[in-house]
């Protein structure tokens, strides 16, 4: 098990050797120094505290700071704090810093971000309701319709599909192919859905349900 913390920067497409187009979304990941080694022994289960990304000082309290000194030392606090599970057998310790070499072509990852939020919507955006007639005679066009009972339980049923807030949800993509890896710029070129908007954070976690195959 391994992860990586990044930035979504948007999408685009690589040809392979043999001239076919693939449509990946491009994440610049890491480095990510490690802030704290979580244990086994110590804390019940392996894994690392990552920090990815910069922030000024006067934004970062102090038990923010000061949990962060002995891997930053002198540079600037991290933006965003993480963990992600590691196996027992890593070598990584605190200062150390995790890269998108970690992943090679032909990986697959689970990918979780935060959704673009939709703010407050209807049923028909929210849970896909086809609405009323839109013909004379209709009285509603983009309507829930009736929500409850006349007597018996006569009250609205926990659950019920209904307008309300839409998106900025913690969502994962599953079993997602890296296409390509670019150390030099940090860069992991993605093939499938990666959830969140242009600019978002995103973690990048090694596939629970699928292993690497051949590029």
């Amino acid at each position: 098990m391994k992860g990586i913390i990044g930035k979504k920067l948007g999408m685009t497409q690589v040809y392979d050797e043999k001239g076919r187009i693939t449509p990946v979304t491009v994440v610049q990941a890491g480095p990510c120094v490690v802030l704290e080694r979580k244990t086994r022994d110590k804390h019940g289960y392996d894994a690392l505290q990552l920090g990815f990304g910069e922030r000024k000082p006067k934004n970062v309290s102090k038990a923010v700071k000061g949990h962060c000194e002995a891997a930053i030392k002198d540079a600037p606090p991290p933006a965003v704090i993480r963990e992600v599970k590691i196996d027992e057998a890593s070598a990584l310790d605190v200062g150390g810093k995790v890269t998108v070499e970690i992943f090679k072509e032909g990986d697959f990852v689970d990918v979780i971000g935060t959704t673009k939020g939709r703010g407050f919507q209807g049923v028909v955006m929210r849970h896909h309701f086809a609405g009323g007639r839109a013909s004379h005679g209709g009285g509603w066009h983009r309507r829930g319709g009736s929500i409850g009972q006349k007597e018996k339980p006569g009250n609205i049923m926990k659950g019920k599909r209904m307008p309300g807030h839409l998106g900025n949800a913690q969502r994962t993509t599953q079993n997602l192919l890296i296409v390509k890896v670019d150390p030099a710029e940090h860069l992991l070129f993605i093939k499938g859905a990666v959830p969140g908007a242009t600019g978002g954070v995103v973690t990048v976690n090694s596939a629970v349900k699928k292993t690497s195959k051949q590029a």
